[in-house]
């Protein structure tokens, strides 16, 4: 009863695709790299973009050929792709067996047994759905985790489709959280990074509210020495408080996850961002002087409709005076089914491409100057693999896991060792253009 899952997409998709492990594991079943030995395979997709739906279906394509040349006799797809496109999904692959969307995924079990009938489509109102308690999660990384303390968006960002596909926000109590953190640091993890759709946002929804700052100081106080990271977070609900809690607790990592993609206001206000680039200035000043040395992370939307010459000449202008430490940019996508899509002024292709090319340019200037400062610094590093012998790779307290550069690890014969998955303290010696270099101290 070997089975096999491909997990794409966000890291929130990870802990969907652990959780669903976790249930088939209990269930009986054994979990296999190796999607050529497995009875069933399961496909946790994306379509959050077009690029993500194409990598989904291609992925669906590729891993249904081993109903041919495999041991598989059942394909299970489940997550954003069913979900978005609903009934017509099953029609559009019949190789696959069963469909689960974002509110099935308790019903794993069912449709990897054959509990389900063939082409069964399952759709359940994400909004209906319990967050709460999790099952036992089956992970491959034993020293980092991902916690979801939320699921779905209220926003209404005219370029998103989440909160379609996930529902409005719903907080998972603060109690269930701790005890999820704790198991995981019972099981041996060293870091946690807490992701949501919104993750700042946290505990609004909640009978009786509780603000992520609050969650933020109760999580500090019961995880010891074990990092805490926040992905996800909003300008818009970040607060005063938050800053102030990364500030006072050494094991919450000053890092801030805040995506604002764009400063000029006309392209904010269609986006339905509801913030100004004077606004996201002084968020970026009050984090930086009250959490000095603090890493912050963006995300920028390029080629959204209306985005002028001048619109992005401001957007370069803006990401040059902040001088992010990390930065991703995405060309914005375009489909039917998103508000976006009614707006004048669609940017081409080719333009929107090349203005991601310019900013990532500029980026990467920007990167390399701010890694050169860290040159003799010591850092806590979570040490992850080994390459060679005596060359590591890990992740300072300031890199999020898959989304930033590394650290890479020197080790000398006879002098201190790195082990994998513990926490060394590291020396910088040099840089390159988004990663570091350094040597145990």
């Amino acid at each position: 009863m070997h089975l096999y899952i491909e997990s794409l997409g966000c890291a929130r998709n990870q802990v969907d695709s652990e959780n669903m492990a976790g249930q088939l594991r209990q269930a009986g079943w054994s979990l296999t790299q190796d999607p050529a030995d497995a009875v069933v395979i399961v496909v946790n997709t994306c379509s959050f973009v077009e690029s993500a739906v194409n990598e989904s279906i291609d992925t669906i394509l590729e891993l249904a050929r081993f109903k041919k040349t495999g041991r598989c006799n059942r394909l299970v797809v489940a997550g954003c792709l069913p979900e978005r496109f609903r009934e017509a999904i099953a029609d559009a692959l019949p190789e696959v067996d069963q469909f689960l969307g974002t509110g099935a995924f308790s019903r794993i079990v069912d449709a990897v047994t054959g509990g389900l009938d063939h082409g069964t489509c399952l759709l359940p109102d994400p909004d209906r759905i319990t967050i709460g308690q999790k099952s036992a999660r089956a992970r491959n990384q034993s020293h980092t985790a991902y916690l979801k303390i939320a699921e779905g968006c209220s926003r209404h960002c005219t370029y998103c489709i989440i909160p379609r596909l996930r529902g409005r926000q719903k907080s998972r109590p603060t109690e269930h959280i701790l005890a999820e953190a704790r198991v995981l640091i019972d099981s041996g993890v060293k870091e946690l990074n807490l992701v949501a759709q919104d993750t700042t946002h946290y505990g609004h929804d909640l009978s009786k509210p509780v603000s992520f700052e609050t969650l933020l100081d109760r999580l500090a106080g019961v995880v010891g020495e074990t990092w805490v990271r926040f992905l996800y977070g909003h300008p818009e609900s970040i607060t005063d408080g938050v800053i102030e809690a990364v500030s006072a607790h050494p094991n919450l990592c000053p890092y801030f996850d805040l995506p604002v993609q764009h400063a000029a206001s006309h392209v904010l206000k269609k986006m339905g961002r509801n913030y100004d680039k004077q606004q996201l200035l002084d968020l970026f000043q009050r984090i930086r002087s009250r959490v000095p040395g603090a890493a912050i992370r963006t995300t920028l939307i390029v080629g959204f409709p209306g985005e002028t010459d001048t619109d992005f000449q401001e957007l370069m202008e803006f990401v040059e005076q902040v001088r992010f430490d990390h930065l991703g940019v995405f060309t914005y996508s375009d489909a039917e089914d998103l508000p976006s899509h009614r707006l004048p002024g669609q940017r081409s292709k080719k333009v929107a491409q090349f203005r991601y090319d310019t900013l990532m340019a500029r980026q990467m200037a920007i990167s390399e100057n701010n890694l050169t400062s860290m040159i003799g610094k010591t850092l806590p590093v979570l040490v992850e693999a080994s390459s060679e012998p005596r060359l590591f790779e890990g992740r300072t307290i300031l890199q999020a896991p898959e989304v930033d550069g590394i650290t890479f690890v020197k080790t000398q014969p006879g002098g201190p060792a790195a082990t994998i998955g513990e926490i060394a303290s590291v020396t910088i010696t040099d840089t390159l253009a988004y990663d570091l270099i350094g040597r145990v101290l």
